[in-house]
């Protein structure tokens, strides 16, 4: 290997400027590598320079010229800049500039110096593979330039003592505060560290420290300079700073850190969290490494390096620090133990016969302890168990045990000790002593081994269910005998686990029904009663957890539930989706116990299959039929069947609730638009006001002791319009609906719009009989001529009376009949005429004009005038039809 050598001395002034002058070159150093070095190796000296004239300097300039020497002892109160870079082309320089005493002329800040750089080439190694710190105090470094100017190459550059390990540990310790901070520092990529220190020596320690830490190939690589008055302006990732010129560091500077042991011997702030961020986890590495040296080992480092683990890993590092006896902290330990999970791992502390010491330290009595490392240990007792002795793990069986009764954070998961992993006598050691925590904890008694956060359970008195079933894994391998306690746990989970599956089935959880038949079975009947209650939030929880109802228990509700989610039938589907009627009897079979054995197997079905609305009429119908009602009357659902007759066609049009749809690849898939058209509506009003008078003759038959007396009214009003429909009513028809509907008061909307609609077009037929239209006309009712306007503008009446001519003059008999009997009749009967009926007539033919007035003849003669006076444009034939019609009836038929 050949080292060029760099020679810079500073001058006096000349006719180039003053500053550091070449003096001496190893021959053959490109001009380009020259001139970067000259930027790295400059000296600018503290404001306490020495003065020649007796006082105090002020802040120097770099480059001052001089030829008076001094000597070493007279330069050694001022900082040694010594230096590591990296230059373009990837090679290095290595380089020491020193005070050399005052400058020529005197003067403050009129200093000398020499510095003295060599060159390392590319990938090229130190004396012995050395760190570049090792040179600090080599021999080799000069005080001036040789004789000749061209000093030869060196084959290596010599290494001195440097510092020793005592020296080191010592400085460490004095730096103790700081460690963890420098150290962690180390591992952020292109964060410049500031060293704030009085003396360039101590920078050099600190370095050293690093170099120790580091990767080997890291801490060749790691650039430096002990010194320097602007560290900003500094290419080096650490820098070290005279007290003085740290006054304007910006401390919170994510770009860099900055320790400062000035005062109280604490490092400075770092930066600050952003507002509303959590801070940064701690480093464990960082911690871990700081304990090894003040445990006095630092040749831990070479030894962690050999073991198998990532760059920078803390487990390596804190397991060979327990194995010394040296504790690296909660955070060391933790890592240590997730390290060491991994088979390859543990093999290499066996095959260095250190595995019992390891466990020993992880073992040992810690104040520290967090719910992390609880469950890092948990999670290594479970690697261990089985391939290592049992002798050798119990101590940390009996840990683990210990601290996930005492930890209620430390999410054990799965990691419970076998009651094999556990010599006799320490399992009935651990028995006595934990039990009366452990029965407590399953109990979800208050104030026992519950939640850190203090989260309620299921009944909001105690810690979390699904902690009481860790606890209940915890004593199984101890013996404790937790059976009596079994029932009101499995009360506690259903409980939780109905109102938020997701959070409280935890894999503890699993395992435990897994390995607790008792348990299982007891939840899965709390859990039947719950999805009787509310069977919507069981089918939630049956398709988020695998818990399956089947088996020899008899579950009908919850067997009910997971029928409805493995078949993808529409919980609360719409009428339009599915044939809902068939689907509930296919949940009704899934229960496997009869309606009639267990009737709230009915009320289960109906909540499942029309949660949140009702039946139509005419599913109502189907399901009273097929069921009867006795079992409607126990189940209570009969008064779902009153509402599918009263409250109309509303649940057709009903969107399913959210996340209740079936899958399209179901046999119950939606196939209905998103949106329900105008003819989705019509259609279904239709096939309400057909089906609910049917319904409720039903029902007057069924339920005659549940039926309050309005509800008996609203019925009798439907089963009438039925009546009118099939023209099965006796006469007074007008007089009979408003009387039933005073007895149904308030009436639905829907039960008042199907009898008056049912009413109006008897009343529209020319098989009314004689009077109805009289009754209409004087009882005056607004609702009922508004129903009369509407079914006379239907198109079936249109249609009729553009093919009929006895229906022209029917309706011309009955609208122009009766004028000013009352107001609401006046502006009924003239909207007809004008807006139904003139346009109709206009369109007939000659022969069709005929034949309607050949119809009123025979009813009156006077009648046919009057329609020919009233069919004459212009406002004589209204005013004909206005007074012609006074007083006048509908001949015979009024």
């Amino acid at each position: 290997m050949s080292l060029a050598q760099l020679h810079y001395t500073s001058e006096r002034p000349g006719p180039d400027g003053s500053g550091f002058r070449r003096t001496a070159v190893t021959p053959g150093v490109p001009e380009s590598l020259l001139r970067e070095a000259e930027q790295l190796i400059g000296y600018e000296p503290p404001p306490e320079a020495p003065d020649p004239t007796g006082t105090t300097g002020t802040t120097g300039t770099t480059g001052t010229t001089g030829t008076t020497g001094t000597t070493a002892a007279e330069s050694a109160p001022l900082p040694t800049a010594f230096s590591h870079s990296v230059l373009a082309d990837g090679s290095r320089l290595l380089a020491r500039t020193v005070y050399t005493g005052a400058g020529h002329g005197g003067g403050p800040g009129n200093v000398r110096a020499h510095a003295h750089a060599v060159h390392v080439p590319v990938d090229a190694p130190l004396s012995a593979g050395a760190t570049p710190i090792s040179a600090w105090d080599s021999p080799q470094w000069a005080l001036g330039a040789p004789e000749g100017g061209s000093p030869a190459p060196l084959a290596e550059l010599p290494v001195a003592r440097g510092f020793d390990r005592r020296d080191l540990v010592s400085f460490a310790a004095d730096r103790a505060g700081c460690l963890a901070e420098f150290f962690a520092g180390l591992r952020v990529p292109d964060r410049q560290i500031i060293l704030v220190e009085r003396d360039s020596a101590d920078v050099a320690r600190w370095i050293a420290l690093a170099s120790t830490v580091l990767p080997r190939a890291a801490a060749h690589r790691l650039t430096f300079t002990t010194y320097t008055r602007r560290p900003r302006l500094a290419r080096q990732r650490i820098v070290g700073v005279l007290p003085d010129d740290a006054q304007d560091l910006d401390r919170h500077d994510p770009r860099s850190l900055v320790l400062d042991r000035r005062g109280d011997g604490g490092a400075a702030p770092g930066p600050r969290p952003a507002h509303g961020t959590e801070p940064p986890a701690p480093d464990a590495w960082a911690l871990t490494a700081a304990r090894v040296w003040l445990g006095r080992a630092p040749e831990l480092f070479a030894e962690a390096v050999e073991l198998p683990g990532e760059r920078f890993a803390a487990g390596p590092l804190a397991a060979l620090a327990l194995c010394t006896g040296i504790s690296p902290g909660t955070h060391g330990r933790g890592e240590a133990a997730l390290w060491a999970c991994e088979r390859a791992h543990t093999r290499a502390l066996e095959a260095a016969g250190r595995l019992p010491r390891f466990l020993t330290g992880l073992c040992a009595p810690a104040e520290d302890r967090t719910p992390a490392e609880t469950a890092a240990l948990a999670g290594l007792f479970a690697a261990l168990d089985g391939r290592v002795p049992a002798a050798v793990t119990a101590p940390l069986g009996a840990l683990v045990l210990t601290e996930a009764l005492r930890t209620p954070d430390a999410g054990i998961g799965l990691g419970v000790p076998r009651p094999a992993s556990l010599p006799d006598d320490l399992r009935r050691r651990l028995a006595a002593e934990l039990a009366g925590e452990l029965r407590a904890g399953v109990a979800g008694s208050a104030g026992s081994a519950g939640s850190a956060d203090g989260t309620d359970g299921a009944d909001g008195d105690g810690p979390p269910v699904t902690r009481a079933v860790e606890l209940l894994r915890l004593a199984e391998p101890l013996g404790v005998d937790c059976a009596d306690l079994l029932p009101d746990l499995a009360r506690r989970l259903s409980h939780a686990l109905i109102a938020d599956p997701e959070r409280a089935w935890t894999p503890a959880v699993a395992a435990a029904l897994e390995d607790h038949f008792d348990l299982r079975s007891a939840l899965l009947s709390a859990l039947d009663a719950l999805a009787a209650a509310d069977p919507p939030a069981a089918v939630r929880l049956l398709g988020l957890v695998p818990l399956s109802p089947r088996g020899v228990q008899t579950l009908p509700h919850l067997r009910m539930c997971a029928r409805v989610h493995d078949s993808g039938i529409p919980v609360g589907g719409a009428a339009g989706d599915t044939d809902r009627v068939a689907a509930m009897n296919e949940v009704v079979r899934a229960a496997g116990v009869s309606t009639f054995a267990d009737p709230l197997v009915l009320r289960t079905a109906v909540r499942l299959v029309w949660e949140g609305g009702t039946p139509s009429a005419g599913e109502a119908r189907l399901l009273l039929a097929g069921t009867g009602s006795d079992a409607h009357r126990a189940a209570g659902t009969w008064s779902a069947l009153m509402a599918a007759a009263l409250d109309g066609p509303g649940d057709a049009l009903r969107e399913p609730p959210a996340g209740h749809r079936a899958a399209p690849s179901t046999p119950y898939a939606a196939t209905a638009s998103p949106a329900v058209s105008d003819t989705t509506s019509s259609d279904t009003t239709a096939r309400y006001r057909a089906d609910a008078p049917d319904l409720a003759h039903d029902l007057l038959r069924c339920f005659p002791q549940e039926l309050s007396a309005r509800q008996r009214g609203a019925l009798l009003l439907l089963e009438f319009a039925g009546k009118l429909r099939e023209r099965a009513a006796d006469t007074g028809w007008t007089e009979r609906a408003l009387r039933l509907r005073a007895g149904a008061e308030p009436v639905e909307p829907a039960v008042l719009d199907t009898a008056f609609e049912a009413l109006a077009r008897g009343l529209l037929s020319e098989e009314r009989p004689d009077g109805e239209v009289y009754a209409l006309v004087h009882c005056g009712d607004p609702e009922l001529l508004a129903a009369y306007d509407r079914a006379a503008r239907e198109d079936r009446v249109r249609e009729r009376l553009r093919t009929v001519p006895a229906h022209v003059a029917d309706c011309f008999t009955m609208w122009s009949s009766l004028p000013g009997a009352n107001p609401a009749w006046d502006r009924t009967r003239t909207a007809l005429l004008a807006t139904v009926l003139r346009p109709v007539v206009r369109a007939l033919s000659a022969e069709d004009t005929e034949a309607v007035e050949r119809c009123l003849r025979a009813t009156a003669s006077s009648r046919a005038e009057e329609f020919r006076a009233w069919k004459r444009p212009g406002a004589l034939g209204r005013l004909g039809l206005r007074f012609g019609g006074r007083g006048r009836t509908e001949g015979g038929r009024p």
